[in-house]
């Protein structure tokens, strides 16, 4: 008989007890520990049994190497942040808040895909076949090697796979599939991680490209264990504001390529199309002649982007002031607004402050250190800055600006969308050939930036 065990496992880092705990001992998380039965079979399709081979180990000098082939998705966007295609055999992770459009862009790509001669295979566990397809011509992705299937049951999606043998093979979503021989409920930390790990066979031992779609917690993680994380070898998040029609999608683990890379996306009656210019998407309503705007050159991988960044400084009649930052870092914006009034000499301690980067991207490289300086003291002293200037640098504690990578990408990017001068660290003018028709203004400290930037 299969012997029955009681385990308590983390919904957050997947830590496993035998016991309840209030607090997780794994992460520290308050009661996020949930019981699960599970009846303990011996068989030979779990994670016991993934890797099984009789090769011998061998030094690595004489292990062949060859670049791993891409697949190119028919997306732009996507490629990008995959590092330039799927590579078969992969397995990754996409994840991201209900309705933000997942399902959306793996139908857009698994058309792109089928157009170009793939065979894939959608396996949806939310929606029927006549659902799927009712979305599929909404978007105009309808094609004769694009296979649609309705199926939680994992047994039934291998015998799905091999029927249909598919080159690209999405699953909407993880947490519906589940397995007969564990006990628990769909969507919990035993059949989610045991699930992922047979669709991590079948795509390694069959050169499957996999994708998988993951539900999200109310903080924004991919839900279920961190473990599920570790396994795939790309993870995606779709993010974006529910009032902005715009999407990013980045990745925060990728084994074939960059993690800085973002691809960014507009939300239509047609499915989701490819922002290939966002500087001048994300500058086409910025105010003139205000007070506390400033535009920043940001760098998402290698790709440079201008942004407009927003503050707003006013009194306030409590003891402690407020400060909000939506885009930026907030402890960085702190410290930022303690280097104004220790080195500027600006009173802020009985000042609300709020800084916003405008379009919903949020930016989390040091190079904007500067711009948010002085886009503070411009509504601060009530002095707008100038609508053709461009900012970037990182701040010191005491006062410094401090030089930036990529300074070149940043220059052009500012010159291509018609600006006149760029503000930017002193150290950071050497070693490259700037352009001709735009003024650099190198400083050294913030209050060098101020003086050129407010005067």
């Amino acid at each position: 008989m299969a012997k029955i065990k009681t385990k308590f496992y983390c919904t957050e880092c997947g830590y496993e007890s035998p016991k309840w705990y209030g607090k997780c001992p794994g992460c520290s998380a308050w009661n996020t520990m949930i019981e699960e039965t599970e009846k303990v079979v011996k068989t030979q399709g779990l994670t016991s049994g993934l890797f099984q081979t009789k090769e011998k180990a061998q030094p690595i000098i004489n292990i062949e190497s060859g670049k791993e082939p891409r697949v190119q998705t028919g997306i732009g966007e996507l490629n990008r942040v995959l590092g330039g295609g799927v590579v078969p055999g992969s397995l990754v992770l996409v994840g991201g808040d209900p309705g933000i459009g997942k399902s959306t862009l793996l139908l857009q790509t698994s058309y792109e895909m089928a157009r170009a001669g793939l065979r894939v295979l959608y396996i949806s566990g939310e929606e029927s076949v006549r659902q799927t397809k009712l979305r599929a011509e909404r978007l105009g992705a309808l094609s004769e090697e694009l296979f649609v299937l309705c199926e939680s049951n994992m047994d039934s999606i291998e015998e799905a796979i091999e029927s249909v043998s598919p080159d690209f093979l999405v699953i909407d979503s993880i947490q519906t599939v589940y397995l007969p021989e564990v006990t628990s409920a769909p969507g919990s930390v035993s059949q989610v991680r045991e699930c992922t790990a047979r669709f991590m066979r079948i795509a390694k031992g069959q050169g499957i490209a996999t994708v998988l779609v993951g539900h999200v917690t109310k903080e924004g993680a991919i839900a279920g264990p961190r473990l599920l994380e570790h396994m795939v070898d790309c993870v995606l998040y779709f993010e974006g504001e529910r009032h902005h029609s715009y999407r990013l999608l980045r990745a925060v683990k990728n084994r074939f390529g960059s993690t800085n890379e973002i691809g960014i996306f507009e939300m239509n009656e047609v499915g989701l199309t490819e922002v290939t210019n966002p500087s001048e998407l994300f500058l086409s309503e910025r105010p003139l002649g205000v007070a506390g705007s400033t535009v920043v050159a940001s760098m998402e991988g290698t790709r440079p982007m201008l942004v407009e960044l927003q503050a707003l400084i006013s009194s306030t009649h409590f003891p402690s002031p407020r400060r909000m930052g939506t885009g930026v870092d907030h402890h960085r914006m702190n410290l930022i607004i303690a280097v104004l009034e220790k080195r500027m000499g600006m009173f802020l301690q009985n000042q609300d402050a709020y800084v916003n980067v405008a379009g919903g991207v949020r930016l989390d490289e040091p190079a904007v250190d500067l711009a948010i300086a002085v886009s503070i003291a411009s509504s601060f002293r009530d002095i707008p800055t100038k609508p053709d200037d461009v900012i970037f640098g990182e701040v010191g504690l005491t006062g410094e600006v401090r030089a930036v990578s990529r300074v070149e990408q940043r220059v052009r990017e500012a010159e291509k969308l018609g600006f006149k001068r760029v503000i930017l660290p002193e150290k950071s003018l050497k070693g490259w050939k700037s352009p001709k028709g735009i003024e650099l203004v190198g400083v050294n400290t913030v209050a060098e930036a101020l003086a050129v930037a407010l005067n």
